[in-house]
């Protein structure tokens, strides 16, 4: 009876062993494809820290042209779209902790991606605290930075060279507003 159980728990651990080289085999093919995907969509979700923004020309839900140029100093830029969850789980603290920002509604950029008849509680929401902006998934402001992942919150603010670039691509709205 011995030989037995010993020839069943060897069997039981090769199967293990076996079992536990191809999970780390999937594991290493879901991260080249997740590469691969990645490259496909053309590159990362966003800008990222460092990188210039690039040129945009749009109007606010007010009617209020607005430019890279015209960005202030620094300035708190967010992304969302309403059809997102996470965007509704994420707005309500970026709507607390813009406005606790010196500067008010000039330092703060809001893009909400929706179609002209939705996103309307997302704009009521974000009107008090930041220039607002309405654009489809491909307007100038996403193309400018680069968005293809919502919720995003980006600090942008000018270099020596007077350029905008990304100066953080992962503002931790939590931590600032249990700072402020």
């Amino acid at each position: 009876m011995m030989p037995i159980l010993t020839a069943a728990a060897v069997l039981a651990g090769l199967l293990c062993v076996l079992d536990l080289m191809l999970t780390l085999g999937v594991i290493r093919r879901l991260r080249e494809h997740t590469a691969l995907l990645t490259d496909l969509n053309g590159g990362p979700a966003s800008i990222k820290a460092g990188e210039e923004v690039g040129e945009f020309t749009t109007l606010t839900v007010e009617g209020k042209p607005l430019n890279r140029a015209a960005m202030a100093e620094e300035t708190l830029v967010a992304f969302f779209s309403p059809d997102c969850g996470p965007c509704q789980e994420k707005m309500p603290k970026f709507v607390e902790y813009a406005s606790t920002l010196p500067g008010g509604r000039d330092r703060v950029l809001a893009v909400v991606v929706a179609e002209p008849h939705e996103g309307t509680e997302f704009l009521s929401a974000l009107a008090p605290v930041a220039q607002v902006v309405r654009e489809s998934p491909d307007g100038p402001v996403g193309t400018a930075f680069k968005v293809r992942a919502y919720p995003l919150v980006l600090a942008v603010a000018r270099d020596r060279r007077d350029r905008v670039i990304v100066t953080d691509d992962r503002v931790a709205l939590e931590q600032a507003v249990a700072a402020a």
